[in-house]
């Protein structure tokens, strides 16, 4: 764990600290020292966030059209009082600062950065808050660069929830997830099926909506891009490193088939194994089909399979086969799970309908999943960010996060969905 001092105010607090960090000035109250670096978003345009938004903070600020939004949340209503801990690289520059519908506008000089107050605002109600700021003169190459949002006053002094370390993580918000129930009475899991449908304007870039996971790998269906949407399905390998090259050969996935149009690999970072994926159009508000199977092969290893049907193609199309050396299982830990893996959209919502799961035994027989368990991440039980939530809807579970809604859901959990009672109808077959 990373205990390295972060400075708050001119305290020092240890980056371990979960809750909401405050600090006492003499004589000024409470304040809280926000880090623009984990918790502002160019929201005027995504491809600044690069550039503009980094460990230090917000910096390399020179577009006159460029919205940055810095969000954090309170426990209490009141007045806030707003300062900047900032600097411009050269000259002087007048910006302009927005909180809860009302303006203020700060002149920042050169030199060395300094606390600068912005002014004083009115919040009506505790949850999220978030402030905007714009450019409005520079005399310089650049507005300003920002490192702190700093904030005291009657609504900082209960409880604040920001993002105060692994910035990365926290900028991407937090991963939800679903966690099945399986009766462990039927004896072994082969297949495993399920639904998803994302409502329309849900399909943000970066989002990873995960259908069918189970214990060695996961299988769904992700925005890559503005022109680019995959059906993935990994493996993990049995041995431990996030760097596949280092996977020894007796440990690596073994490819045993794949459908048309799909590429595979390794893949690492997060553990590593054997990737496959195919670029398909998916669209928002259809509902799409996961098949996977699992069971065990030869020379003590497992054997599994995905299939993705589609209503644009009207079948049932193989992605890939994949061997696990060093196991000998059936379907183990099944779960689906909602993620954003790109920080430059972490503060858009996103929502997705999982529905349908069923698994089949080896006898088989048929047992409908009506019953899942609600969980998150390290970024949610940290309290890092609050964005998160999960629940049934119109005989669907569905998981929602990101974009700094109020509606938060409890941990760990059980929902429960109306059964369907019409068990999957789906003919495949394995090609090699």
């Amino acid at each position: 764990m990373n205990i390295l001092p972060l400075l708050i105010s001119g305290i020092f607090l240890p980056l371990s600290c979960l809750t909401a960090c405050e600090t006492v000035a003499p004589g000024t109250g409470t304040t809280v020292s926000i880090p623009a670096a984990g918790n502002s978003w160019v929201i005027s345009d995504i491809s600044l966030n690069d550039r503009m938004i980094g460990n230090n903070g917000i910096g390399s600020w020179s577009e006159e059209s460029a919205v940055i939004r810095t969000w954090f949340r309170t426990e209490k209503e009141g007045k806030l009082t707003v300062s900047l801990r900032t600097r411009t690289v050269s000259g002087t520059s007048m910006i302009e600062l927005k909180l809860a519908g009302q303006v203020k506008t700060v002149k920042i000089r050169s030199g060395e950065f300094e606390t600068v107050i912005a002014g004083t605002f009115d919040i009506k109600a505790p949850g999220y808050q978030y402030v905007d700021i714009r450019g409005l003169e520079k005399s310089g190459s650049t507005y300003c660069e920002i490192s702190d949002f700093i904030i005291s006053g009657p609504a900082a002094e209960g409880r604040v929830w920001f993002v105060k370390d692994d910035f990365y993580f926290g900028r991407r918000g937090p991963s939800v997830h679903l966690r099945f129930d399986i009766p462990q009475s039927e004896g072994n899991v082969e297949w495993f099926y399920s639904e998803i449908t994302v409502p329309e304007g849900n399909d943000v870039i970066g989002s990873y909506f995960m259908a069918n996971g189970f214990a060695d790998g996961y299988f769904g269906i992700q925005v890559n891009s503005e022109t680019e949407r995959r059906i993935l399905f990994s493996v993990w390998s049995p041995y431990k490193t996030d760097n596949p090259g280092e996977i020894p050969e007796e440990y690596r996935i073994i490819l045993l088939g794949k459908g048309e149009g799909v590429i595979t690999g390794e893949f690492g970072n997060e553990g590593s194994g054997g990737q496959s994926y195919r670029v398909f159009p998916w669209k928002a508000g259809n509902t799409y089909r996961f098949l996977l199977r699992g069971h065990p092969s030869i020379n003590n290893s497992t054997d599994y399979t995905a299939w993705f049907y589609a209503p644009e193609t009207g079948k049932w199309e193989l992605i890939a086969g994949f061997r696990r050396p060093k196991t000998n299982n059936y379907l183990r830990n099944l779960y689906s799970f909602l993620e954003n893996f790109m920080p430059e959209t972490g503060m858009l919502p996103r929502k997705g309908y999982f529905s349908n799961q069923w698994v089949k035994t080896t006898e088989g027989k048929w047992i409908e999943l009506t019953s899942a368990k609600f969980t998150a991440d390290a970024t949610a039980r940290k309290e890092a960010r609050l964005d998160y939530s999960g629940g049934t809807e119109d005989g669907k579970f569905f998981l929602r996060n990101c974009g700094f809604f109020n509606e938060m859901t409890t941990m760990d959990g059980t929902f429960s969905r109306q059964p369907s009672g019409t068990q999957p109808s789906a003919t495949v077959r394995e090609t090699w």
